[in-house]
């Protein structure tokens, strides 16, 4: 029994030490580390499944995004009737989604999974973000143009979220940008609403089937907001720095998606 209890205990301490890791890279560098939820999920705490590491990582990255939702509402840095729109047609996709994830070949997935993070990694190794762009306001004028783009990308971003179980942040932020031409700090506080709402969307589908691991989701969940306080004061320290460190990560999880390939590969 004694044994028992000193395995639970490292486990509980993988899963905080995880979410802290995922919490300083998305404080540091702003985007990217919910990806590694699940690789860290899988193969440093050792859960059983691909399918309960989706579904676990879904709801811990939808509660960290809650989190920093609510600090960018508080800056009004959210576009509150955009972010209603674009996610109604993203928990729809995000419900979908999760739906055919659940009865993939978990190793099938895996491999998907890995080369989604290659083209994360790709997507963060070319990114220049600019602000060269304009406010805007959704109003009954510009509704006929704006919400249909809106209700598309939404749409097909969710689907996405929703079937690897991931935050989606990399696809809503420049999203939102094509169909409204947002600055990029709008566009980063309005991703956070759907961040949230695909999370949470994803973790219920799975958690019907038993694939959550609501304790192990909790402790991630403590890890990733002291990760998060960390890597944010340490990203106002190496503001300069910001793009070596984006690329270093990026390398990175080009390296782990090619491990979870092998891995997979063998197991199928």
């Amino acid at each position: 029994m004694e044994n028992i209890d000193q395995l639970l205990d490292y486990l509980n301490l993988l899963a905080i030490f995880s979410g802290v890791i995922v919490g300083f890279v998305l404080g540091l560098i702003g985007s990217g580390g919910s990806v590694l939820a699940v690789p860290l999920l899988l193969y440093l705490v050792g859960m059983p499944s691909a399918h309960m590491a989706i579904g676990t990582s879904a709801f811990a990255v939808a509660i960290n995004a809650l989190v920093g939702l609510v600090s960018h509402g508080l800056k009004g840095n959210v576009k509150w009737r955009c972010a209603i729109i674009f996610t109604t047609a993203g928990i729809i996709g995000s419900y979908l989604g999760s739906s055919i994830g659940k009865i993939i070949n978990g190793d099938i997935l895996l491999i998907i999974f890995a080369f989604v993070m290659i083209f994360i990694a790709s997507l963060m190794l070319k990114s220049k973000r600019s602000d060269h762009a304009s406010d805007i306001i959704l109003t009954l004028e510009n509704a006929k143009i704006l919400v249909p783009k809106l209700l598309a990308f939404g749409l097909l971003v969710g689907l996405a979220a929703g079937f690897f179980g991931i935050g989606g942040g990399f696809l809503i932020v420049p999203a939102l940008i094509m169909a409204l031409n947002l600055p990029i700090i709008y566009a980063i506080g309005t991703s956070l609403f759907s961040v949230t709402a695909f999370g949470l969307t994803t973790s219920l589908n799975y958690s019907s089937a038993g694939l959550v691991d609501w304790p192990i989701a909790t402790q991630f969940i403590i890890g990733g907001l002291l990760g998060g306080i960390i890597g944010t004061m340490m990203a106002t320290k190496l503001a300069e720095q910001k793009s070596t460190l984006t690329r270093i990560f990026a390398i990175i999880l080009i390296l782990m998606a090619v491990y979870m390939m092998y891995k997979s590969y063998i197991n199928l």
